[in-house]
């Protein structure tokens, strides 16, 4: 599995779901532009001492992220998430190597990238709310994936 944050806007959000990938031993990767410095005292703050766990990549925009997928050598699809559309997420079929992609709090991701990737997914939650805070949507996908995928049987 990858967790990719396109555009992240919050410091604590980042920081908090890079301490998710570093206990899942997860690939982060952030496509740029970003909120904030990587050096943002928040952005460290909320990930502790844990970014030296953390693999961590940085990508100038969405092609550079592609590029690198393509490069890996791992067979990955995209799987885009969305609070207004696609398969609920204890529905939605993952696979080993996902890369699961997260769009900016404020504003979610924009129509070019559901132009370029139909694998879509989200998370049910009544219309109380209009979506969940970013990490904790990061936490509940990524570990429903690495259910599925037999990812959780090494921590065991």
């Amino acid at each position: 599995m990858r967790i990719v944050l396109f555009q992240p806007e919050i410091p604590p959000n980042t920081g908090n779901i890079a301490r998710l990938c570093a206990a899942t031993r997860t690939p982060l990767h952030l496509i740029e532009p970003l909120g904030f410095t990587i050096d943002d005292k928040h952005l460290k703050r909320a990930g502790l001492d844990y970014w030296k766990n953390v693999t961590l990549s940085v990508h100038p925009h969405w092609a550079a992220f592609e590029a690198a997928l393509a490069c890996s050598g791992e067979c990955s699809r995209i799987v885009l998430t969305s609070a207004r559309g696609g398969v609920a997420h204890h529905q939605f079929h993952f696979e080993p190597g996902d890369a699961i992609v997260l769009g900016p709090e404020t504003r979610g991701l924009p129509e070019n990238v559901f132009d370029l990737c139909p694998l879509r997914v989200r998370i049910p939650t009544f219309d109380t709310v209009r979506s969940l805070n970013l990490s904790t949507a990061a936490g509940i996908l990524l570990y429903e994936a690495l259910r599925q995928t037999g990812g959780l049987a090494p921590m065991a």
